[in-house]
């Protein structure tokens, strides 16, 4: 962008409409995934540039090209599920991850019984889980939104368990992660995803490769369709449960907790009927 800039001409903290457009034309050859990228940058400096009192042309945010990845979500049975948490809690300790065992079953059990984003259970603090009360205190999660999420009964005890046992390590009571990495800050994302398709491969669950599948990420999308389920099979009034789902996963919306809804009825056949009888406002039909 700073060789446009001059080539237009331009001096000082300028960025006019016609620099940013010009900017965000859509190069030869490129994806429209990358184009959208490029947008979401010069929006992020036009904001950073108004917040500093300047003058910026702030590009239009539904204008841009929309590029939606076409990955289908991977939901785990309960069979896979409880086969993958079982090699996780085989995991071992090692000289240069020695409370490796006792993170890993835990951090699995939270990403798919809590519903988490990895990125949120990997930057908890000690300080933002209450071992009393078996809460978690989510902060600057996805959209910038924060939200409690209560614990279930076996994973509240697990975390009490889990931290008596981490008292044990030097990194426990020298890191303010609840997840310390074996140096003390936090865990990397890809690290775990690295663990997650060791742990696929011993309990013998097909993974396609970067992109194809399963990601870590499918357990939280596991957790929504698996709560979905149950709320159905028990009759539950999703009109009422419905928001507390949306609101338990940190959604902004509850458009977004829809597609769980959708998702459920094609895995389980046996609930379509009860679905569309009494929640087809909720799954409205698509017309191809």
């Amino acid at each position: 962008m700073a060789k446009l800039y001059n080539e237009m001409g331009f001096s000082g903290p300028a960025f006019d409409k016609e620099l940013v457009l010009k900017w965000t034309e859509k190069r030869a050859y490129e994806s429209e995934c990358n184009r959208s990228h490029r947008i979401s940058i010069v929006r992020g400096l036009a904001e950073y540039m108004i917040r500093q009192g300047y003058a910026a042309y702030l590009y239009p945010k539904r204008s841009g090209p929309f590029w939606q990845s076409n990955y289908r979500p991977y939901i785990f049975s309960d069979r896979e599920i409880a086969s993958l948490l079982q090699r996780a809690d085989s995991c071992v300790a090692s000289t240069a991850s020695p409370h490796r065992h006792l993170v890993l079953p835990l951090l699995f059990r939270m990403l798919y019984g809590c519903g988490l984003r990895a990125s949120e259970a990997l930057s908890l603090k000690k300080e933002d889980v209450d071992l009393d009360e078996g809460v978690l205190f989510i902060k600057k999660a996805k959209f910038g939104k924060e939200r409690l999420v209560p614990l279930s009964r076996s994973v509240h005890e697990r975390c009490k368990e889990y931290a008596a046992e981490m008292e044990r390590y030097p990194v426990w009571k020298d890191s303010t992660y609840f997840f310390p990495a074996p140096h003390g800050g936090k865990y990397y994302e890809r690290t775990i995803y690295a663990y997650f398709r060791k742990f696929l491969w011993e309990a013998r669950i097909s993974h396609g490769g970067r992109g194809k599948g399963p990601r870590v990420h499918d357990l939280r999308h596991t957790y929504s369709v698996h709560c979905l389920r149950n709320w159905v099979k028990a009759g539950t009034d999703l009109t009422t449960a419905m928001p507390y789902l949306s609101a338990y996963l940190g959604h902004s919306g509850i458009r977004g907790t829809q597609h769980y809804l959708h998702l459920t009825a094609e895995l389980y056949p046996d609930i379509v009927k009860r679905t569309e009888e009494k929640f087809s406002w909720v799954v409205p039909e698509v017309n191809a």
